[in-house]
């Protein structure tokens, strides 16, 4: 499923870049080598950020 049609960034690609340990929105396009189009797809990337962060918090306790 791609999560930015514009720079056809997918699911997986952003959990790569997340996984890595992209933090911002910005981390994410840096990593895949694009820069943001019409950015929709920020609230989307900004929840996968936010979810991955949570799920290492409670990983973490």
């Amino acid at each position: 499923m791609y999560v930015c049609n514009c720079n056809a960034i997918r699911e997986r690609d952003a959990r790569n870049a997340i996984d890595s340990g992209a933090a911002t929105v910005k981390a994410v396009f840096d990593h895949c080598q694009t820069r943001p189009q019409c950015a929709k797809c920020v609230c989307d990337i900004r929840e996968m950020i936010d979810n991955a962060q949570i799920t290492l918090s409670m990983a973490a306790e």
